[in-house]
């Protein structure tokens, strides 16, 4: 039982270090069944080039889009917004811009390791450069008849032929830009990484405190939402079969689902470390608890809309 509980602290310390591990993983081993089992280089100078492309671009494509679905900021701000009478409810131009740019970086992390990993597998990139005009001159250069044999490169199979050479060039070419993308991006990550923790309003310890505090305040409030659920659930099929009238509940009414279910932004003036809290906190009753002046959105702080319970799956 101790070793279970040690096991689910670590989960819960380091659940999104270890969601971006799974799903490096999951993408790389994709591609690599994908490569094995699914693709085929048509051989030809006509489709070679778009074959390739498709393989190597269209997933990226689709797992950068799954990026933003999967993400709860992205449900939290979208939400309502397009409503009649919600102008009031949807982030301005320039703050929905910043999240989406946030949100963005986070959902290219599988499409990236798609292609670079695709990369240093080097099939889809011998089969789309193989059938480039724009490649051919470079390739095809002090080569004698490389032009009619570029596209059947990808199929040469006689270790003896000279094909051998243009295809080791083209697996070369396809794994060096896949290791220029891996070096490009951890390094991206870690300058942005810095960057963010060095504008950080708060201390490191605090961060600490605060990711706690959410933790604590999502596993509470998916227990009361679900308690205060089953007693209205209860009550109302109870008055259904025995024709009464109910007992009035106070439940949130849809004013306040709304301040709650905004984006989080940052007051040094006035801190909270939830818009629950800054909700019951609100002076008085009639108060709204979104953007005032002062309030910030800050990328380091993007956690606060995106907790371990997420709003997508958990409720």
């Amino acid at each position: 039982m101790e070793k279970f509980k040690t096991v689910l602290d670590l989960h819960l310390r380091h659940s999104s270090a270890l969601g971006y591990g799974l799903v490096t993983l999951l993408t790389a081993s994709g591609e690599r069944i994908f490569s094995a089992v699914v693709f085929q280089c048509p051989c030809s100078a006509t489709w070679n080039l778009p074959y390739g492309l498709v393989f190597l671009l269209v997933p990226a494509l689709v797992l950068f889009l799954l990026g933003y679905m999967l993400s709860a900021r992205t449900w939290r701000l979208l939400t309502g917004c397009c409503a009649p009478g919600a102008r009031v409810r949807c982030s301005s131009g320039l703050r929905g811009a910043m999240v989406f740019a946030q949100i963005g970086v986070a959902a290219a992390l599988a499409p990236l390791t798609w292609v670079a990993v695709a990369l240093l597998g080097g099939s889809f990139y011998e089969c789309a450069a193989s059938g480039s005009k724009v490649l051919e001159p470079y390739l095809c250069r002090n080569r004698t008849g490389c032009t009619d044999q570029l596209p059947l490169v990808p199929c040469s199979k006689d270790q003896k032929s000279d094909l051998q050479d243009l295809l080791k060039e083209l697996k070369a070419q396809s794994q060096v830009l896949g290791w220029i993308i891996i070096a490009v991006v951890i390094i991206v990550v870690v300058i942005l990484t810095s960057v963010c923790r060095c504008l950080s309003p708060v201390s490191f310890l605090q961060l600490k405190f605060w990711k706690i505090y959410l933790e604590n305040e999502q596993e509470i409030f998916k227990s009361q939402a679900k308690e205060h659920a089953t007693e209205l659930a209860k009550e109302n099929v109870k008055c259904f079969f025995e024709r009464s009238h109910p007992k009035e509940y106070n439940t949130p009414s849809i004013k306040d689902w709304q301040q709650i279910s905004t984006l989080y932004t940052f007051n040094p003036k006035d801190q909270y470390y939830s818009m629950l809290q800054k909700y019951v906190n609100r002076k008085e009753e009639s108060d709204s608890i979104k953007s005032s002046e002062g309030d910030e959105m800050l990328p380091v702080l993007g956690f606060v809309d995106s907790p371990g319970i997420n709003i997508s799956t958990g409720l």
